[in-house]
């Protein structure tokens, strides 16, 4: 009674933007993957150039905040010693950094 029937302007209004109405969101895609996505697959690719030159000698930090010696290398494994005659086996994964060479030295 009182609201009147809305009628279309015209047969083109609702094929409209096309393009332009999912330029935002190819934006937002664009932005996503250049801040996130891009730089999260490079330090991944680092990280796994970093496990697969892990050898005797190399200091290194794990996650867990522990700072040794690598021993000894496994497969997806790597003996770190903590102490003078104390060792730890700990992934690869699990290793964060290594170390300048004398890092340890410095420490104590």
């Amino acid at each position: 009674m009182f609201i009147s029937n809305a009628y279309a302007e015209g047969a083109n209004a609702a094929a409209g933007g096309g393009v332009m109405d999912f330029l935002p969101l190819i934006a937002l895609v664009a932005v996503f993957y250049f801040l996130v996505l891009r730089p999260q697959s490079k330090r991944a690719k680092e990280h796994k150039v970093m496990m697969e030159a892990l050898q005797k000698g190399d200091e290194v930090v794990t996650s867990g905040g522990v700072v040794g010696r690598v021993v000894k290398v496994y497969d997806e494994y790597a003996s770190v010693e903590l102490a003078e005659n104390m060792e730890v086996k700990v992934q690869k994964i699990a290793i964060l950094n290594v170390l300048p060479k004398g890092t340890l030295n410095a420490i104590k």
